[in-house]
């Protein structure tokens, strides 16, 4: 009864979320959305989630306490510098061949893998004829994304990763430092459009010849995840090429024969039809 209850509760959250914020998380992997929520409890010292509901629901600040807990953005620069340079090598070559690129980087967090591409395609002689798309569903992550500054204290092992990633020069060539941050040079964020997109709710906004969507679908139930792969196919060029987290696939979703096989360790595919 007592699980009853809690499920309960958790999709009266949830539900109450998304109809006074326009957040739609009703269809997150149940177990993941439940540990965040407990944790949010737990934080705020109160007994039940209904009680944390009476917080959200009156209180924005509450709310965007929740969704921090909500939206784990786990990322770094040049993150599995392997994928990176498995794209240098499979992906890049393609993109030579077209007269403008665009890049959508969905979930992009606070900005390290957007800015990591925005250096490999300046590295390859790209950038001045490509545009990023930035996107997260949490507008002020996006917000923190747009400027470009990262702790000091990571640069050593972000430069570790562009150098396994095929950088082929300085990295601190690309920022500038102070006592405990770096901000990145402002030529990188020229081609760079920074904004709010929901993956649940928000349409397909233009056509891409990349879609970088690195390990997000891992939060979603299968019938999310499906939706938001239609999205991606939607969104793709032909022989556009997404890009998926690790613990990702398209293997049983409804688009999964209208892709090939680029990088499998890589989760590299090409929309072929």
């Amino acid at each position: 009864m007592n699980e009853d209850r809690e499920r309960i509760e958790i999709e009266l959250l949830l539900e109450g979320i998304y109809r006074l914020y326009g957040y739609d998380m009703r269809s997150y992997a149940y177990n993941s959305v439940r540990r965040r929520i407990w944790h949010r409890v737990q934080a705020m010292k109160l007994q039940t989630i209904s009680a944390l509901q009476e917080k959200v629901l009156h209180d924005p600040k509450s709310m965007k306490q929740l969704m921090k807990d909500m939206m784990i953005n786990v990322t770094e620069m040049y993150r599995d510098p392997s994928l990176f340079l498995t794209f240098r090598e499979k992906v890049v070559p393609l993109l030579h061949t077209y007269p403008f690129i665009r890049i959508w980087h969905a979930g992009c967090s606070t900005g390290e893998e957007v800015f990591s591409m925005a250096v490999l395609l300046h590295e390859e002689g790209l950038y001045h004829k490509s545009r990023i798309y930035a996107t997260d569903v949490n507008e002020d992550i996006v917000d923190q994304a747009k400027t470009g500054t990262f702790p000091l204290r990571k640069m050593q092992k972000y430069t570790k990763n562009y150098m396994l990633a095929g950088g082929s020069g300085a990295f601190s060539q690309y920022y500038s430092a102070t006592e405990s941050t770096v901000t990145f040079h402002p030529f990188l964020k020229e081609n760079i459009v920074f904004a709010q997109h929901n993956l649940v709710t928000d349409r397909s906004f233009n056509e891409f010849h990349v879609i970088f969507c690195r390990n997000v679908l891992i939060y979603f139930n299968k019938e999310l995840q499906d939706h938001v792969h239609h999205l991606f196919y939607e969104s793709l060029a032909p022989l556009g090429v997404l890009v998926l987290g690790n613990r990702e696939s398209i293997n049983f979703t409804r688009h999964a024969d209208c892709y090939e096989m680029l990088n499998y360790k890589e989760k590299l595919y090409r929309k072929v039809k």
